[in-house]
């Protein structure tokens, strides 16, 4: 692939130290591993945090402007709020009475100001990591659900004040979801995942992708992208699928999605099972990009532009929610 003059978007060397660290803590942590007796739940309110990136439409519906992460634009910020799920849901696990792990779950891009190459969780780690301090005996863990098309750019101009204003709202949401947290004893607990194998792109080309990484008078981004295209191309010509997994906790399903998934997904899986309680996490499998509703392609913008499937994956992924979120026969 004649693109030697790209950057690297992955140092693999590091990559491999990653996961060798992380399997030597999990083999280190075992012998101090204690039973999960009991579950809660519970959700909170987010207020002033999450707005929709797609309410600035003409009168056909189609998107004229997308409101992102941060937004400078008065007249884009003074739009709605749009579709979002304002509610962080939390699960958290009990050894007897002791809380061991709360599982914290919410959706917005988690990010208020970057761009000046440093690597940071931004908010939504300063988040949870103010209440990893508040409550040090139990392990905090946050997960960002479906956040394809949602953003806090209605209520954050991108300047670095906003980043700590941002960090306590979310905070103030996680605190409100375990205001109230039941213990119920665990009786029931299964792994259930499925596999798709969506369709590419149908306006993909191998050929039209390949020029376009070759184009040194191309931006690096939009080679970038075409290498991302590409791979994906044919990782689904060798049958490579992606997989979807939820674990049930009694009446809890924690699901597992891949990509950038537009909320509607998070909203809809709540609704094939509305007697239990759902938490989603997104983000699991990247090689999907941008995962719009099939509703959403008509209407066009940034995310439908470099969405990597045709609107079919739209009835696969829902199958296979529905299949997997279903209590166990």
């Amino acid at each position: 692939m004649p693109a030697g003059d790209l950057p690297d978007i992955l140092d693999v060397d590091f990559f491999h130290r990653c996961l060798d660290g992380v399997a030597q803590a999990a083999a280190a942590a075992l012998p101090g591993a204690r039973p999960l007796t009991h579950v809660a739940s519970g959700q909170g309110q987010v207020d002033q945090v999450a707005g929709n990136r797609r309410v600035s439409r003409d009168e056909s519906g189609r998107v004229l402007a997308m409101r992102g992460s941060s937004c400078r634009d008065a007249r884009l910020r003074a739009l709605p709020e749009g579709l979002i799920d304002p509610w962080l849901k939390t699960v958290a696990f009990y050894s007897g009475a002791d809380k061991i792990a709360s599982c914290h779950y919410y959706a917005t891009h988690p990010m208020s100001y970057y761009g000046d190459g440093r690597v940071s969780s931004d908010f939504a780690g300063l988040a949870r990591k103010r209440r990893q301090v508040d409550e040090p005996g139990c392990r905090h863990l946050y997960f960002t659900g479906c956040a394809g098309n949602v953003a806090a750019g209605k209520y954050n101009d991108g300047s670095p004040e906003m980043r700590p204003v941002l960090v306590q709202r979310v905070v103030d949401g996680i605190v409100r979801s375990e205001q109230d947290l039941q213990l119920a004893a665990i009786e029931r607990v299964a792994w259930r995942t499925v596999e798709l194998l969506p369709p590419v792109r149908s306006s993909f080309s191998a050929e039209a992708l390949q020029a376009q990484i070759a184009d040194q008078t191309a931006a690096g981004a939009v080679r970038g992208r075409a290498a991302y295209m590409l791979a994906w191309l044919r990782r689904l010509e060798q049958q490579i699928p992606i997989v979807l997994g939820a674990l049930h906790v009694n009446g809890i399903r924690l699901l597992h999605l891949p990509g950038e998934c537009f909320v509607e997904y998070q909203l809809r899986a709540q609704q094939l099972q509305p007697e239990l309680f759902v938490a989603t996490a997104a983000y699991g499998d990247n090689g999907t990009w941008y995962v719009p509703v099939k509703d959403e392609y008509p209407h066009g913008g940034y995310e439908v532009s470099v969405a990597f499937s045709d609107p079919e994956i739209d009835d696969l992924l829902t199958a296979g929610m529905e299949q997997i979120l279903a209590p166990a026969i």
